[in-house]
């Protein structure tokens, strides 16, 4: 019993990772060092313009806040090692520090899915009940919002971390993914994970399918709201923003949806770590572009940071 013990609850995984040798590899590995200088560079900035720009002080900043500083935290999670592991050739990862990888990122993806629906939520009362707006949509209920998010995810990551890392992995410990993730942990396991699975799934409803749908049916609100503006600039402006939104929300819930809520018998070998880049690599770094760097009140703060900054300059 003690010899399985210790073969269940120590010693390093390994991380198959996405580069090889090849130059192919190494140009996606230059690509992916750009897309994390990026994404880090992006969502500071959002950060900043949020905390210094008193028209940016609304609850829809501050939960925009929220969703750069998780994107900053999940992709930090898990890119950095990745280039560790590149450059020096040793892929292992500790028990320890996969457990690390498993909660955090679990905790920011439960909390990310959480968060999206409350802005979509904002984004439905600032549109279709304007006069409304100050009561429904207060600094205290976009403070609840936020702590509830990051509540949430934090015990459901928890939960699911302490589950994950109970099994045991008495065969290769070869994970085949870039990152410590629950799927591809269960694969490794040697024994019946199925009735775990099931836990998955629900955990999939309440984190994923359920915002998802409440995201869905807010937009579509806001569409047949702009679809009685008189104004045919407004309508365009509101039809594009949403298409974007859209277009980010189902990159990021759709792969998500695929890899946490199929059994793992549906998913190919190598399948999962290709899906997980769009919701822990792309999505980090569209979310500023898509919901931020569009919007005119951004932008003015940017230019406002920007002239003052270079006025302080001069004067000295």
């Amino acid at each position: 019993m003690m010899g399985f013990e210790n073969h269940t609850y120590s010693g390093d995984f390994m991380l198959l990772g996405l580069f090889s040798s090849s130059p192919t590899s190494l140009m996606f590995f230059s690509f992916m060092c750009i897309i994390f200088v990026m994404t880090l560079t992006e969502n500071t900035v959002i950060i900043l313009l949020i905390h210094r720009s008193l028209q940016l002080h609304t609850p829809m900043y501050f939960l925009l806040s929220h969703l750069s500083f998780m994107d900053i935290l999940h992709i930090s999670n898990i890119v950095p090692k990745m280039i560790s592991d590149f450059l020096s050739g040793n892929r292992t990862i500790s028990f320890v520090g996969c457990g690390f990888q498993i909660f955090l990122s679990l905790t920011l993806l439960g909390g990310e899915c959480i968060l999206l629906a409350a802005m979509s939520y904002d984004r439905y009362i600032a549109i279709c009940h304007p006069l409304r707006y100050p009561i429904l949509m207060n600094e205290y209920i976009s403070l609840l919002m936020a702590g509830g998010s990051w509540l949430v995810g934090t015990i459901n990551s928890t939960i699911h971390t302490a589950y994950t890392l109970h099994f045991s992995f008495c065969g290769s410990r070869a994970i085949d993914h870039f990152f410590c993730e629950v799927p591809a942990m269960l694969k490794l396991s040697c024994v019946d994970t199925s009735h775990y699975e099931q836990g998955i799934y629900v955990s999939g409803i309440i984190f994923v399918v359920i915002p998802f749908s409440m995201i869905f049916a807010s937009y579509v609100q806001v569409i047949l709201t702009v679809l009685q503006m008189k104004s045919s600039e407004a309508r365009r402006k509101s039809f594009s923003t949403c298409s974007f939104h859209m277009t980010v929300v189902i990159m990021y819930y759709g792969p998500f949806i695929f890899t946490y809520m199929t059994p793992k018998s549906y998913h190919t070998p190598g399948q999962d770590k290709y899906l997980a880049i769009f919701y822990t690599i792309l999505t980090p770094t569209l979310n500023p572009i898509i919901y931020s760097f569009r919007n005119k009140d951004v932008l003015a703060a940017m230019k406002n940071m920007l002239e003052s900054n270079f006025l302080l300059k001069r004067r000295m």
